[in-house]
């Protein structure tokens, strides 16, 4: 049964849609271009994803400027990012040099709404396993948990949470035949690529408002999970969820996890910055990111950037960026490549 705090945010997500209808307010998503995780080593980060997990170092730049102190709401930042690739899909990894951010929380938990993960598709779950437990990588889960059948659309899915150093969540995740995309099943690689970033959520409806009436992903699925596999997946004892898959046109998707036992989880730290390493932020490609941010805006989302920002140093790939929160305070990042309008 939901809450008074949810059906309140229920109705807020219906008036979030009506704004966004009265304000013709809809974005133009092209992609999900990246995750970007914030590091406090970089080198040390570009080690374990490439040593560990097989990505490739495609880049590194190092930035600095009133321009990127706009675009990321930083004052006096300098930092180092580097784009990690697996398979199709991609990873950034940015150190700030000044000022440095805050440490992953130590009490962080999986149904906390500052957690976000990677989930990374592997072609042998006991192999992958072994290969962490090789590398000492600290467990998140209990160990490797087999989704059970009695659940239609996750049944037979085998999945971890791990940490990475800095200790940000990560997932592997293995799909039985019938389930996930054909490339998935590939037996020429270890690691395959990136299927989704998932995201803890305080209601459903507001986030479908954002991820998909604003932004214009479409859902892919959902189901509602629970038991003693879901629970030791995500060590949190009682879970029960509301996953939603949300995709947008190209690139990985999002995948919303609702709590709806327990719902204990703190919600995020009002004053998170973006070189907080806890403030993991989602890349999408627009084809008119002043023009979306600004939608956003009137529409009652909150920014960060105080809309879009002319990047003038092309080494990190795009023109213009705006950083925007959803409604769990998750980040988000708009960019547009090629000549800004």
């Amino acid at each position: 049964m939901r809450t008074t705090n949810n059906l309140a945010a229920t109705v807020l997500a219906a008036a979030l849609v009506l704004a966004l209808a009265a304000t013709s307010a809809s974005a133009k998503i092209l992609a999900l271009d990246a995750v970007s995780i914030p590091v406090s080593d970089l080198d040390r980060s570009i080690a374990f994803y490439t040593g560990v997990l097989d990505f490739t170092k495609v880049s590194e730049v190092e930035v600095a400027g009133e321009e990127f102190e706009r675009s990321f709401g930083v004052f006096g930042m300098r930092a180092r990012i580097a784009r990690l690739r697996l398979g199709d899909e991609s990873l950034e990894l940015i150190q700030f040099l000044a000022p440095e951010g805050r440490p992953y929380p130590e009490d962080a938990r999986s149904n906390d709404r500052s957690f976000q993960h990677v989930a990374i598709i592997v072609s042998d779950m006991a192999k992958a396993y072994a290969r962490l437990r090789e590398h000492n990588v600290r467990h998140a889960s209990s160990g490797p948990q087999r989704l059970p059948d009695w659940n239609p659309n996750a049944g037979g899915i085998e999945a971890f949470y791990f940490k990475d150093p800095d200790g940000h969540p990560l997932e592997i995740l293995h799909f039985p035949e019938g389930k996930g995309a054909a490339k998935w099943h590939a037996k020429d690689r270890l690691f395959l690529g990136i299927d989704h970033t998932a995201i803890v959520i305080g209601d459903t409806g507001a986030s479908a408002a954002f991820y998909g009436a604003a932004l214009g992903m479409t859902k892919a699925g959902e189901s509602e999970n629970y038991g003693t596999e879901q629970a030791h997946l995500n060590n949190v004892f009682g879970a029960r969820l509301h996953i939603t898959a949300m995709r947008p046109p190209a690139g990985p998707g999002v995948e919303f996890l609702e709590y709806l036992a327990p719902r204990t989880g703190r919600k995020a730290a009002a004053d998170r910055q973006a070189n907080d390493l806890v403030a993991v932020t989602t890349v999408l490609v627009s084809d008119n990111a002043a023009g979306d941010a600004a939608a956003l805006e009137k529409a009652g989302y909150g920014d960060v950037s105080s809309g879009a920002v002319d990047i003038h140093d092309r080494a990190v790939g795009y023109a213009k960026a705006a950083t925007v929160q959803d409604p769990d305070g998750h980040f988000i990042r708009l960019v547009q490549k090629g000549d800004a309008k």
